[in-house]
């Protein structure tokens, strides 16, 4: 495995939680994705959803700190039924989030279906299902894999914003080939 400084871009993927929240680093060298490292940070040991909070901050800024991503990607809450449940992975979100904005990372959300989507091909993938094609794609061992599947959806986030962001960008208000070429004379050799 190169060393962090030996890619060309690093990607944080985090999966906020309030129990237990996963987070996977990525490094691209051209299209070529590869593991630097994943984890998880175990929350449950604190009573306080204030502490866990704060529990939140220090970690992932540490991660952002350790590794210096150039960009997160993280899960967008899912709505449930439970409101306080939903403000409560809100806030974990939200926390996770100013960390890596205190250092300057640019953040993007996605929401589940689209993380798994990515990885699967199915947007309806189990948590198994997408840590199995993480570990085809990313050609890991299963003993580099966590039992906890948070550890492999933050992965999951990280790699979806790399093919996300590694995809041709088509300029809008092109309604042909011509009129492409015509408003991007300097992309046309």
């Amino acid at each position: 495995m190169p060393s962090i400084k030996e890619f060309e871009k690093i990607i944080i993927g985090i999966d906020p939680g309030t129990n237990i929240m996963g987070y996977g680093i990525l490094g691209v060298n051209g299209k070529k994705p590869d593991m630097i490292a994943m984890g998880v940070i175990e929350l449950s040991k604190f009573e306080s959803h204030y502490m866990r909070l704060r529990r939140i901050y220090d970690r992932v800024l540490s991660l952002v700190e350790q590794y210096l991503p150039d960009e997160m990607a993280i899960e967008a809450p899912f709505f449930g039924k439970n409101v306080q449940s939903m403000l409560k992975l809100g806030r974990a979100q939200g926390v996770a989030m100013a960390a890596a904005l205190s250092r300057q990372v640019p953040i993007t959300e996605y929401e589940p279906r689209k993380i798994k989507m990515a990885i699967t091909g199915n947007g309806a993938a189990s948590k198994e299902q997408v840590q199995e094609m993480l570990r085809r794609i990313l050609n890991l061992k299963s003993e580099q894999l966590l039992p906890q599947l948070d550890a492999s959806d933050a992965l999951a986030a990280a790699l979806c914003h790399h093919y996300e962001s590694s995809r041709p960008q088509i300029e809008k208000g092109c309604r042909s080939w011509k009129d492409f070429i015509a408003k991007n004379p300097q992309r046309v050799k």
